[in-house]
């Protein structure tokens, strides 16, 4: 009897919806809407593809980057296999009953279909905005002999799927869970369901019951650091990051509030997302390829800011031969050396702030710096200082637009001193993006940038102190790749993207954006002279 047999047989005995097979993850059946581990032990790639190829034979060829579909006739009965194959990983899905249509992507290819989901259950795609279509690692040849993967206990599965609220003994229950759903961040409050947040709304995570004070105190104390547990217990909260082995970084925020204990995870996929899977304008890729100047990301909370810079310094990475240095709190995406030497450092644990590793930096010869928040008026002036100083720094803050984000610059700074930063700031900046996040048609969200390239006309009207007029500038400049965010997401509402409705809720001068929507023949509260200022 072949080894999937055997988890297949499981499968049917307790009238699952799916099996999961993920690399470096315990195997998971999908009961009543919920991933439950099965497994004692991870699956190996290797291993994966081992028992592929024990039961498809010639049939699977490892390697194949895409989502691929194979019926199986098992002992069990018939059942369909989809492999998703791509930078994450490989991913397989087994569903009971008749398969689906075969699709096949090669590597390099395009349009990679996610993997069928039964109504209600958790979604094993890689795609979408964590991961998409790259060469896979190699695996081997489907001749290789199968390698046994710990066998269940009939005992060990009966207790993890006894019931719909069964607590978790870890917390990577839930991060595992969590990313099976794709959702973006999970918040635990004490006597509360865990919740997530897919595509930008909160919901409750299914399959789940309340956790009270101490058991929320119990998960995160297990990944809690050292340093953390002392700051937990003297000043009620603390940040750091965890990795969940194989599948996402988190960024943790560990507090007590009223209820009891309290946390709030978001996750940060392992592989960094290229540019190009992101999708960057060719504006945004430019401007990394500056030997100096500062570049500035902007957006709310939850916007992608990190994600994008982390797009642009892979790029860097790639395509140059320098020495960059992070400094972030915590440190989210980890760079590996390319072309690149990357020093990546943790406030609070490699540092004592921005200000003073910004500082240290120059000390370090470093070509280009980024640093995760500019929050206050020291690390800003140190950052426009590093960056007149034949440096590339990137750096971050929280506005909405490129013209809000010159002036905040600037406005931190007490009046006395603002002539002089609009000089420094007219020489030294070179560009701005700012973005938000918008939900996606069928899924998923996608992000609208508001692109401003720092030009000999720019840089003149951040001397002068008219930065009210760079938006007339913006509009003249789309041949230098330019755009407003109205522009990109009108572009997003024409391609079909988004609904006309998402979009003017995020837009931030909805009444110029109600009239371009009312142009491009979409009716709603705009067209009847209702736009908002």
């Amino acid at each position: 009897m072949a080894t999937l047999d055997r988890y297949l047989d499981a499968m049917v005995k307790h009238r699952a919806d799916a099996l999961v097979f993920r690399a470096d993850s315990p195997v998971a059946m999908v009961l009543s809407g919920a991933a439950k581990p099965v497994s004692s032990k991870p699956a190996t790639e290797d291993q994966i593809v081992a028992l592929l190829a024990e039961v498809l034979g010639p049939a699977y060829t490892p390697g194949l980057t895409g989502t691929r579909s194979f019926p199986y006739p098992s002992p069990s009965g018939p059942v369909n296999i989809t492999v998703e194959e791509g930078v994450a990983g490989i991913v397989v899905m087994i569903e009971p009953g008749r398969a689906a249509p075969h699709h096949a992507t090669t590597a390099g290819g395009t349009g990679r279909p996610r993997a069928p989901s039964p109504a209600g259950m958790p979604s094993v795609s890689m795609n979408g905005h964590r991961a998409a279509a790259a060469p896979a690692a190699a695996a081997p040849a489907a001749a290789a002999p199968a390698r046994e993967l710990a066998p269940y206990d009939s005992a060990e599965l009966s207790a993890v799927s006894a019931g719909p609220s069964r607590t978790p003994s870890h917390i990577d229950e839930l991060f595992h869970q969590m990313l099976d759903m794709k959702a973006s961040d999970i918040h635990l409050k004490a006597d509360v369901v865990p919740m997530v947040r897919v595509d930008g709304g909160i919901a409750p995570m299914p399959g789940r019951g309340p956790l009270s004070s101490e058991t929320i105190a119990r998960l995160v104390e297990s990944i809690t650091p050292e340093r953390n547990k002392k700051e937990y217990a003297e000043t009620n909260d603390s940040d750091f990051a965890y990795e969940l082995p194989g599948r996402a970084r988190m960024r943790c925020n560990v507090f007590r509030d009223l209820a009891g204990a309290g946390a709030v995870f978001r996750q940060i996929p392992s592989k960094v997302l290229t540019a190009e899977q992101l999708g960057l304008p060719k504006a945004v890729v430019d401007l990394c390829q500056n030997t100096k100047g500062l570049v500035v990301v902007t957006g709310p909370t939850g916007s992608g800011k990190s994600t994008t810079l982390a797009g642009m310094i892979d790029w860097i990475n790639k395509n140059r031969n320098d020495h960059i240095i992070t400094i972030e709190d915590p440190v989210e995406f980890v760079h590996k050396d390319i072309k690149c030497l990357v020093n990546q450092r943790e406030v609070g644990v490699h540092t004592k702030g921005f200000k003073s590793a910004l500082r240290a930096a120059l000390r370090e010869d470093p070509d280009i710096v980024l640093v995760g928040e500019m929050r206050d008026l020291e690390t800003v002036a140190i950052a426009i200082e590093t960056a007149e100083t034949g440096h590339l720094v990137f750096g971050t803050l929280h506005t909405n637009t490129a013209p809000s984000t010159v002036d905040r610059l600037i406005d931190q700074f007490p009046s006395d001193r603002q002539s002089q930063i609009r000089l420094m700031l007219a020489e030294s900046l070179k560009g701005v993006v700012a973005q938000t996040l918008l939900k996606k048609k069928g899924g998923g969200r996608v992000a609208a940038l508001e692109i401003l390239v720092v030009t000999s006309a720019v840089a003149n009207l951040i001397r002068e102190g008219k930065t009210f007029q760079i938006p007339s500038l913006m509009q003249t400049g789309r041949s230098l790749g330019m755009q407003t965010l109205n522009d990109s997401m009108i572009e997003l509402v024409r391609n079909n993207v988004v609904e006309a409705a998402e979009a003017y809720a995020k837009a931030p001068n909805k009444k110029e954006f109600g009239m371009m929507l009312a142009r491009a023949g979409h009716q709603g509260p705009w067209s009847a002279g209702k736009a908002e200022e």
